[in-house]
């Protein structure tokens, strides 16, 4: 079910259109309850929720670089440039996930997949505190805040 992908495209086997999702915004949508940068984030956030949700088979290319969430970021002008020391923060969430999962940036595979593996390798606090220790939305996010880790 993994395999590496050089672009975006369409899935050959599945003849689906792959999501960009950075790796760090698996654990983002499984905490998020509203809250965000502004209300345009909100909803396309929301959007991207509902659409994996719809479509939990549709494949998703996990990058460390902006996304489909990003789209709508108030600070996508910033993380674009990637010479902040927020965006340089925010790509180590990333790459700190692949490392845990295992994976290359550019991996694909289907939505479903991607949460059952973040969730069952990011399983202990360490891990967590590791990747999310930083992130301002740290007390608001339902899946950092789990208390079985």
């Amino acid at each position: 079910m993994l395999k590496k992908s050089n672009t975006s495209g369409s899935d050959s086997e599945t003849g689906s259109k792959c999501l960009r999702i950075r790796a760090h915004h698996l654990c983002c949508i499984q905490g998020f309850q509203g809250y965000g940068y502004s209300p345009v984030f909100v909803a396309n956030l929301r959007a991207v929720i509902s659409y994996i949700k719809a479509f939990p088979s549709r494949p998703l290319e996990l990058v460390s670089e902006c996304d489909v969430i990003c789209a709508s970021c108030p600070s996508k002008r910033e993380c674009i440039a990637q010479k902040s020391i927020v965006s340089r923060r925010i790509r180590n969430m990333d790459l700190v996930v692949m490392e845990k999962l295992k994976i290359k940036e550019g991996t694909i595979m289907e939505a479903d997949e991607a949460f059952r593996l973040i969730n069952s390798q990011l399983a202990n606090a360490s891990d967590i505190e590791e990747i999310c220790g930083t992130c301002k939305w740290r007390q608001k996010c339902l899946w950092y805040m789990q208390d079985e880790r």
